[in-house]
């Protein structure tokens, strides 16, 4: 009965049933003709104008990055995308920052039937939610896709490369985008930065880190990190290494609350 159930859920994911309508608030930019896809989550338009679907990271290629090894399922990822995009007409809906660093468009794409080119990818547990403080528009609604993707362990959500990891040395990678869960053992606010422990050593544990700057953003949304000491969340972000494991936090979407 269980395995009936979750092939149900699967079914009714991949066919898009539940798809939030997200485009309503966004900005509407341009219509063009995808003519190329470059991996899981970058497209090239008519014109030339290459397009970061913003919000989602798929598994990534080398793309002429020497000793790079590519991601599992980066192709599987890529087909998806292509599938989904190659030589149809998508319009491009924007909900921050609409150019990053390279010159890509971030934006969010729909296609001509109205198919939500993210959504289509998180369903299919083909890409993880990677969201930016310039770039928060509908990440909740994306969360919600991923976390059925990974309930019901699609594609990447059954590959160990992308497991959850827990928050205890050695168990978090360094210099990786992770999602790690644990419970916060202490909260130590200093007067540049809030730390949230995952274990009695600070120099050793996992640790999360919150700047002034990103303070204020999460008490103007009624974001109480106090709070949070004693229960358990989870955070995503890239692991560098400061006194241990550590994920810097910039805005309240990186964080989710998983016990009361």
């Amino acid at each position: 009965m269980q395995r009936l159930a979750r092939l149900v859920v699967i079914l009714g994911w991949l066919a898009g049933a539940h798809a939030p309508a997200v485009a309503d608030d966004l900005d509407r930019g341009m219509t063009a003709r995808v003519i190329a896809v470059i991996d899981g989550d970058t497209v090239v338009l008519e014109g030339g104008e290459q397009v970061r679907l913003v919000g989602i990271q798929a598994p990534k290629l080398p793309l002429g990055r020497p000793d790079f090894e590519p991601w599992p399922l980066a192709d599987e990822a890529k087909a998806a995308l292509e599938a989904l995009g190659l030589g149809r007409r998508v319009t491009l809906f924007y909900g921050g920052r609409r150019v990053d660093r390279h010159g890509r468009r971030l934006a969010h794409l729909y296609d001509e039937d109205g198919v939500w080119l993210q959504g289509a990818l998180l369903r299919r547990g083909l890409a993880r939610v990677y969201s930016f403080r310039d770039n928060r528009a509908h990440v909740a609604e994306m969360l919600a896709l991923e976390r059925a993707a990974r309930d019901a362990r699609l594609g990447i959500w059954d590959h160990r490369f992308y497991a959850v990891r827990r928050a205890e040395p050695p168990a978090v990678p360094r210099d990786r985008f992770e999602l790690v869960v644990g419970r916060v053992v202490a909260v130590a606010a200093r007067r540049t930065r809030t730390y949230l422990n995952f274990g009695p050593d600070w120099h050793t544990d996992f640790t999360v880190s919150v700047g002034a700057k990103e303070r204020r953003l999460f008490k103007r949304e009624g974001f109480d990190l106090a709070g949070l000491e004693g229960r358990t969340i989870r955070v995503r972000g890239w692991v560098k290494w400061w006194n241990g494991p550590m994920i810097e936090i910039t805005h309240p979407e990186q964080i989710e609350v998983l016990s009361p």
